[in-house]
């Protein structure tokens, strides 16, 4: 049978991250305390306002397939959410609910990389967003993007790196791993640029809503053709539901249709119905309260991992990560976070699952977990820092 799998797996890396998870999970189950900063989830739920409009949703029977474009309600809060916050008028008619952001990824890459297209993206960036290229048999081309650029791509660097074979780009703001943000200005010149050559750009603004730093801000501000990709996961604190959007030109709706329809069918339908009641008054107060507890752990966390000798060149502005330089401490990064893991119990994940520039020297710490745990594992870390060298 394994003769008969498709080459296209050749592309498919293993995610580190899910690796360094199952030795977490071994170790809990021989009773040790491990404290999790690898895996991006958020430790809150669901507010109560959302978990009893899925109840009732289940007790109204709202349970059968919806329309692949999703739940008109949600369609047209969401519609709402862009005009309240960030100021722009968006048709309902755009917008395109996804079983999760994966699939909203996936449906754009479906619909617009072809067999060999290169797909310009930073180096480091989130691993599954090359995948997503690879499984239509586009190339992601990463391109090395350091501190000095905020670990993000920058208008000179798309157009120099641009060649015939070049199809688009696919940037995130903020940024897994790094939770840097690419400047609004930089951001804008990248989109006229790809826009010239006849490429397309895709955002990913899943952690948008976890941005601590300025006024809020959406690329659909700067152009219509942009495609962009956003969640219910990371602000709105339901990983496990998964739920996302896709906001798309209107030209392209009913190609997006075409493929959700034969991919997906439609997103759950409980969750569908009950994310409307994330934009209530009452969720979105618990979510604004949640985010500034999520900056009070960066504003810790960041100083912290400083104190203990790690370099960390960017500060991050949104999202809940630190991408941290540990290279006074070891050469190999994958090493460094199965020791941290054995010996101190504090899972981190190595840059190796997120591009090749700087991999054995970064890691990505997550901040998406309580104080008390946040305290206890820098305490951890140190101790383990501070053991004599074998």
């Amino acid at each position: 049978m394994e003769k008969n799998l498709a080459s296209r797996l050749d592309n498919i890396a293993p995610f580190h991250v899910m690796e360094l998870a199952k030795m977490a999970a071994d170790l809990e189950a021989q009773g040790r305390h491990i404290i999790h900063m690898g895996i991006g989830e958020p430790d809150f739920t669901a507010p109560q306002v959302v978990i009893d409009a899925a109840g009732k949703a289940m007790a109204d029977g709202r349970l059968q397939y919806t329309s692949a474009l999703g739940v008109p309600a949600l369609r047209e809060a969401i519609a709402r959410h862009y005009l309240d916050t960030f100021g722009l008028v968006i048709p309902a008619s755009r917008i395109i609910v996804t079983a999760g952001a994966s699939a909203a990824l996936l449906l754009a890459c479906a619909a617009l990389v072809e067999p060999g297209a290169e797909v310009l993206m930073p180096d480091p960036c989130y691993p599954c967003n090359r995948h997503f290229v690879a499984a239509f048999e586009g190339k992601a081309r990463l391109i090395e993007s350091g501190p000095q650029q905020r670990f993000q791509l920058s208008d000179a660097v798309v157009n120099e790196h641009w060649s015939e074979a070049t199809k688009g780009v696919l940037l995130a703001s903020p940024s897994n791993p790094t939770g840097t943000s690419i400047n609004h200005g930089e951001l804008a010149r990248i989109i006229t640029s790809v826009k010239a050559r006849g490429g397309f750009t895709i955002v990913d603004e899943i952690y948008q809503g976890l941005s601590y730093e300025g006024a809020p801000f959406s690329a659909l501000s700067l152009d219509d053709d942009v495609v962009v990709i956003n969640s219910f996961s990371k602000y709105f604190n339901m990983t496990g539901w998964r739920l996302g959007w896709l906001v798309v030109p209107e030209r392209i709706v009913p190609h997006i249709e075409k493929l959700a329809q034969n991919l997906f069918i439609c997103a759950s339908s409980v969750a569908q119905h009950a994310a409307v009641a994330c934009f209530s008054p009452e969720a979105l107060t618990v979510y604004e309260e949640r985010k500034a507890e999520f900056k009070r752990r960066r504003d810790y966390i960041v100083p912290a991992l400083t104190a203990l000798g790690f370099e960390v060149p960017v500060m991050p502005d949104g999202a809940f990560y630190v991408y941290a330089d540990c290279s006074r401490f070891s050469a190999d990064a994958d090493q460094f976070t199965r020791d941290l893991l054995q010996e101190a119990g504090v899972v981190i994940v190595p840059g190796l699952d997120f591009g090749t520039s700087g991999a054995r020297r970064y890691v990505r710490i997550s901040y998406a977990t309580s104080m008390a745990n946040l305290q206890e594992a820098v305490r951890r870390i140190a101790e383990f820092l501070s053991r004599p060298a074998v």
